[in-house]
């Protein structure tokens, strides 16, 4: 496990890319995101970026899939037309899932 993988829209996916993200996949629906998503998990990534609009669209997948587990890192962005207040309620649930300490605000 070394890699990053990037699951979003096309515009997210391709500034990524630019970025220097070498797995990406743009995807449309739900289930394009499930696929994408357990590829990511048969490749053994250890950090996985996804919007947030998909990520809430496969919460249940998500969870059932990982449960517990602290790798892959799944870490939730917002989407162009997100409010960036939610992304800082997803960045302290990561702190607390990755180092078990509460960031209080």
């Amino acid at each position: 496990m070394s890699s990053v993988g990037i699951i979003g829209n096309m515009d997210i996916v391709s500034g990524f890319r630019l970025g220097g993200v070498k797995e990406g996949v743009a995807v449309a629906n739900k289930d394009e995101a499930i696929v994408a998503f357990d590829k990511f998990l048969d490749d053994e990534l250890s950090v996985i970026i996804i919007t947030q609009k998909i990520a809430n669209e496969i919460r249940s997948h998500i969870n059932k899939k990982l449960g517990s587990q602290v790798l892959p890192m799944v870490i939730e962005i917002p989407d162009k037309d997100s409010k960036s207040e939610e992304s800082s309620d997803q960045l302290a649930e990561l702190i607390k899932r990755v180092t078990g300490v509460e960031m209080v605000k």
